[in-house]
């Protein structure tokens, strides 16, 4: 195992309040693994990676997500379901009892930073009650050199206490688990529940409200890569799209599979110094990059094992949200710094479980802002609790759990570099086709790869130029042929052989991306407008 982060200096934390702690400071990875294993908090895959399970939480909850609602928030943020109030007192009172909690014991703390660009660099100071927490945080934070920790002054602090349950009554949380950020104090405060996510969407949260407020600069859900022309591609997507896989391109190096910011400088940076993959029915064929990086110095999550500690990925009977978190340099093709220059393609990742959508579309900017803005993907039955047919999800920007602002704001921010770079937009769906959910099948993953190539590569607009297909209901540029993709598989339509059902169940789709929009139209332009499917 290689670990890049060990040092010797020492650390007080009581100025935090958190008095008389035991305190592990920066660790290495190996040695986290061990006390993780030591404590019987987890277990060695055969892969030598660390496997975990978080508990009563496989994955965020969005509903006690706060944010502190004071002077640097109040005329900023886009209070409501997403961004919930919660107040300063509160938040002191709760502040002092999870730190009283923490006082005494033992304690794991981790310097490190979000953002490769220098330019845009956010120091963090990470206290974790668990080992493998702040493991998670080595993985996925940056990791800073031996000199700079000589002089490393944090500026952000996350406390991150799984085990204290809060009392709702007392301390004005919906119920016992919460992530709360201060902007004010620059504290991100997570407990009673153990799901690491929470650790990194708390930055990634901040970050979306700090640089398009303070630097002029595009905060992104997404993942980049660069070619080795040197052009960069962007891909958005909720989870369970793509983002990661679809990255993790051998021919092209990774910036990283998440979190970016694009810069009034016209560059792309990555926020973190990791991934953070869904392995469901992870396989080495399919994803041999990721399948890889699951090695020693990884941390699997929620994954079952058999005795001789091989894992199953298609195991779903913990949650369908299995991950694995490794730090980048566990893949080989990757970009150093983490940084890339001259966007030229962005791709809208898409799961649409109704099986309607094209494999892969052309967006005019309107268009480009609509969808943006929709954010859709589709839920499919056995994902959650009651849903037994695929269900409609939009997520504003792809990412609306972690976006302060009103979404407007950062589709306005998107259209105006999409016009400045010259990028092209193209929407693919990596769902169903066939059919919907239950009836067809997967987009092959190696047509959704050929797809995009040939996006990049120029050669899918030269062999479409001026003949593209409209499509009648989303008003799509739909290409007629694409390199090495059967051209039956890019009318979704006729790999259906039901017009009728094809008809009413694109016409259905199409109402609720419209029925979804209203709550923006008086935000958005003629041109977004515009944007919106045909049919509905």
């Amino acid at each position: 195992m290689v670990d890049k982060n060990q040092t010797t200096k020492t650390i007080s934390i009581d100025k935090y309040g958190i008095k008389s702690a035991t305190i592990h400071y920066q660790l290495s990875a190996t040695e986290l693994h061990e006390e993780t294993l030591q404590k019987n908090q987890g277990k060695e895959a055969n892969s030598g990676a660390l496997a975990v399970n978080t508990g009563e939480f496989t994955g965020r909850s969005p509903k006690d997500r706060f944010i502190v609602k004071d002077d640097i928030t109040r005329d900023k943020v886009w209070w409501g379901d997403i961004n919930i109030p919660f107040e300063a007192d509160k938040f002191d009172a709760l502040y002092d009892k999870v730190t009283n909690y923490l006082s005494e014991k033992e304690v794991y703390v981790r310097d490190s930073y979000a953002c490769a660009d220098e330019n845009y660099k956010l120091n963090i100071r990470v206290v974790n009650e668990y080992p493998w927490s702040n493991m998670f945080a080595y993985n996925m934070f940056l990791r800073p050199t031996e000199e700079e920790l000589d002089s490393f002054d944090p500026e952000w602090l996350i406390i991150n206490a799984p085990g204290f349950m809060a009392d709702p009554e007392v301390d004005g949380t919906r119920q016992h688990n919460f992530a709360i950020l201060n902007f004010t104090k620059k504290i991100a405060l997570i407990g009673g529940t153990g799901y690491t996510g929470e650790i990194k969407k708390g930055i990634f949260s901040a970050l979306n409200f700090i640089l398009p407020v303070d630097k002029n600069t595009m905060p992104m859900h997404c993942s980049a890569n660069v070619g080795e022309d040197g052009e960069t591609a962007i891909f958005f997507g909720l989870s369970g799209t793509g983002k990661t896989t679809l990255s993790a391109d051998p021919k092209r190096k990774l910036i990283g599979d998440d979190e970016h910011g694009w810069t009034a400088e016209n560059t792309i940076f990555n926020f973190e110094g990791g991934c953070y993959a869904k392995v469901i029915n992870l396989s080495k064929e399919n994803e041999p990059d990721i399948y890889n990086a699951i090695k020693p110095g990884a941390i699997l999550e929620n994954v079952i094992m058999d005795d001789n500690a091989n894992v199953d990925y298609t195991n779903t009977s913990i949650t369908q949200n299995t991950r694995v978190s490794y730090p980048i340099y566990h893949i080989d093709n990757i970009q150093i710094p983490s940084i890339g220059k001259n966007p030229k393609n962005i791709f809208f990742l898409t799961a649409d479980a109704f099986g309607v959508l094209p494999p892969i579309s052309k967006l005019t900017p309107g268009q480009a802002a609509y969808h943006f803005i929709s954010g859709y993907t589709a839920k499919v039955a056995g994902t959650e609790a009651g849903i037994n047919e695929p269900v409609p999800s939009f997520s504003a920007c792809f990412g609306a759990p972690f976006m302060p602002l009103h979404p407007t704001k950062y589709a306005e921010m998107l259209s105006k570099k999409m016009q400045e770079a010259g990028v092209n937009v193209w929407l693919v769906n990596t769902g169903w086709t066939g059919g919907p959910y239950g009836i067809g099948s997967r987009m092959k993953l190696k047509y959704t790869r050929a797809m995009i190539t040939a996006a990049m590569d120029g050669s899918l607009e030269e062999a479409n130029k001026d003949n593209y297909h409209i499509h009648s209901v989303f008003g799509l540029q739909q290409p007629r042929v694409c390199p090495n993709v059967p051209t039956e598989v890019l009318s979704p339509r006729k790999t259906w052989n039901n017009d009728e059902g094809y008809y009413e169940t694109a016409h259905k789709l199409a109402k609720s991306f419209k029925e979804n929009f209203k709550k923006f139209e008086s935000y958005a332009n003629e041109e977004i407008l515009g944007g919106a499917p045909l049919g509905g």
